[in-house]
């Protein structure tokens, strides 16, 4: 509905989600006065604009509540593209600084400032904890209310759980900070826990987002449901809110603290996603032959009966984002192969990869490239698959070497007896401690993770690898023995 068929209301919103990182993004909008504001925009800047328009408005300003960590931040983006006003925090000390805040149209913000978005206003809140320059936005439209509506509260409240305090210390490596942003965050939290029950509560990540270990899938809350039912508002004691805000964190992915560095530093302005060239089957032999990394981004089970030696497997799928985040580089071209046939398929593996700024995509193949390869009479790579019955009967005879590549937290839980715990991440790092005397059976949760481990493996060339199909839910089906920590 544009503004001129608005008649009732003098503010809009409209909420991002982004489901492959987990992510919210807010556009809150003047009726009277057609502008907006954009908070934490992620990098595809066109779905904004393209909303705007929409709405009749102008994108006047762009902000976000903290250095992000798990998406390339796309306020610099769509600033350079609209001609807004971007506001930073200026929170937080001289280490939590916005190296671009000197650039023309950037404000610095601190706690207790206004932003004025037509008759709407933004109060700047520091709510440190998560960050140390992490800041929320109390919203008020002053047309119809005297009183906030709402907070938006990035990585500070989420529904069901409040974001996490150590990941400055486990991805950006600044030891001793996760036992004080923990206690800083309990501080912020009892600071805004005096708030009214209705205000409600606008986070900028839900479940799947490794920014929290307990989010809900739920969009939003109020303050009120909230401090009945969040964990996080339940301790009476700093001590005791401490010890559980850091126990159970999940595994923050590598690309952390590369998203860390850029997001300070500036993200490089894309003014949009462009598709690489499509390469031909030469360029792929040559691009092996000097030891690129190349991505087959086909199912799992079609890579595994067929792959050409020295790629790697990457599925096409919701995890994409994420596992090319943990495994490819940063600092070098890489390639895909991608099955043209989907429809926007290269596309959406662009614009995947944008969002956290793999930007070095040098081309891509199409997945014909493989019959090629057969054809030209090269040898295609397989992986054998084992099934739970026939690995219990191999680790009793101790034919085989197994390495549960599942996160810390999946594997405290439970495992099986006399398996190497080797998260996938990190698997490339430590394939040194992999001994390679007998056949390597990869294992995770349902046979996907160890399916991309063992590409890995054999692109480091460890030629006796095998997946468990069904990974440790089939072995728990099959009701075999189980240990834990």
């Amino acid at each position: 509905m544009r503004f001129t068929e608005c008649m009732l209301t003098a503010m809009f919103v409209k909420r991002f989600f982004e489901p492959k990182l987990a992510q919210t993004s807010y556009m809150i909008g003047c009726a009277e006065k057609h502008e907006c504001i954009v908070i934490d925009p992620n990098r595809d800047a066109d779905q904004y604009i393209k909303a705007a328009e929409e709405e009749g408005a102008r994108i006047a300003h762009i902000t976000e509540t903290h250095i992000h960590a798990d998406f390339l931040s796309g306020s610099r983006e769509l600033a350079a593209r609209t001609g807004g006003t971007l506001y930073v925090s200026d929170e937080g000390g001289a280490d939590w600084k916005y190296a671009f805040a000197g650039e023309p149209k950037v404000k610095r913000i601190k706690d207790g400032d206004r932003i004025q978005v037509g008759n709407i206003i933004l109060d700047v809140l520091h709510t440190p904890g998560h960050t140390p320059e992490h800041v929320s936005f109390i919203v008020t439209d002053t047309a119809g209310a005297s009183e906030p509506i709402a907070a938006a509260t990035g990585d500070f409240i989420f529904v069901g759980d409040v974001g996490r305090p150590d990941l400055l210390e486990k991805v950006a490596n600044v030891k001793g900070t996760m036992e004080v942003g923990a206690k800083t965050l309990f501080a912020s939290l009892r600071k805004f826990s005096s708030r009214p029950d209705w205000l409600q509560i606008w986070p900028g990540h839900g479940a799947g987002s490794a920014c929290g270990k307990g989010i809900s899938a739920i969009p939003q809350s109020t303050l009120g449901y909230e401090r009945r039912f969040n964990w996080a508002f339940k301790h009476d004691t700093e001590a005791t809110f401490v010890a559980s805000v850091l126990a159970g964190q999940p595994d923050p992915p590598k690309y952390f603290a590369e998203m860390k560095r850029l997001n300070k530093e500036g993200p490089r302005i894309l003014h949009g996603f462009k598709r690489p060239e499509c390469l031909d089957f030469a360029a792929l032999e040559r691009k092996l032959h000097e030891g690129a990394v190349v991505v087959d981004t086909r199912r799992a089970v079609n890579y595994g009966t067929g792959f050409i030696p020295g790629t790697i497997n990457i599925p096409l799928n919701g995890s994409f984002t994420n596992w090319a985040g943990w495994l490819l580089p940063y600092s070098a071209d890489f390639y895909l192969i991608v099955d043209e046939s989907r429809p926007g398929a290269i596309d959406g593996a662009v614009r995947d990869l944008a969002m956290i700024g793999l930007d070095r995509l040098g081309g891509y193949f199409d997945v014909a490239v493989v019959d090629q390869w057969a054809a030209a009479g090269r040898r295609l790579g397989t992986i054998p698959q084992i099934d739970a019955s026939d690995l219990k009967e191999s680790l009793a005879h101790d034919a085989v070497t197994l390495v549960d590549v599942r996160n810390t937290n999946e594997w405290e839980l439970g495992h099986i007896a006399g398996a190497r715990h080797i998260p996938l991440g990190h698997l490339s790092d430590r394939i040194g401690e992999i001994p390679k005397t007998k056949p390597i059976v990869l294992q995770c949760e349902a046979g996907s993770r160890s399916a991309i481990g063992a590409s890995l493996l054999k692109r480091h060339g460890v030629e006796q690898v095998i997946n468990l199909a069904g990974g440790f839910n089939d072995w728990l089906k099959a009701q075999y023995p189980t240990t834990d920590n």
